[in-house]
């Protein structure tokens, strides 16, 4: 965990020295959910880290693929060792930028519809992506919202022909993290 902390100050350099804008995470939350007509599948992660500069619009989160869990444990442990490999690729990362950020006023309370692209790394493979979302600015901090889809086949996830039906080829993601100002 050291480890990924480490990783995550070390990308986040750029946001300068100046803790003023930035705003951090340690227990955000990444969900994904697949549906077919055999059957559903959820995965949650509560420990996800992420920092957002409100000065620059620099945005990165770091999720250990382990801390996906389970209705079943039998699905976490497929998830694990046959479709993410955790243990050769334990992380996904994505480090993007609010690219309609003079939109969007950090020291007023209230919501804000955001724009975001940049560089998200599932499984190994980087592609660059956006989404929107919702950021709501509260007196003690920022709240983030988001839902988005992913192609497995875009992050060569591979499954095996004999439970391709239970799993679905486009996954729905939802992004869930509350924000402290850094100190």
């Amino acid at each position: 965990m050291k480890k990924l902390i480490c990783l995550i100050g070390f990308t986040v350099f750029g946001f300068g020295s100046m803790a003023q804008g930035i705003f951090m995470t340690r227990t955000g939350q990444v969900s994904f959910y697949s549906e077919t007509p055999i059957e559903n599948i959820e995965g949650v992660n509560n420990e996800v880290t992420s920092m957002i500069n409100t000065d620059t619009g620099e945005i990165v989160f770091a999720i250990l693929v382990k801390g996906f869990h389970f209705e079943k444990a039998l699905m976490e442990e497929h998830f694990n060792e046959n479709y993410m490999e955790s243990g050769k690729i334990p992380k996904s990362t994505f480090q993007g930028k609010i690219t309609n950020l003079s939109e969007i006023d950090f020291k007023k309370e209230g919501n804000y519809q955001a724009k975001v692209e940049g560089d998200l790394t599932i499984h190994g493979v980087k592609k660059h992506v956006s989404s929107t979302g919702t950021i709501q600015v509260k007196k003690d901090g920022i709240n983030v919202e988001s839902d988005f889809d992913i192609k497995l086949n875009d992050f060569e996830i591979e499954i095996p022909s004999l439970v391709a039906d239970k799993i679905a080829k486009q996954i729905s993601i939802k992004v869930n993290c509350a924000y402290k100002p850094k100190s």
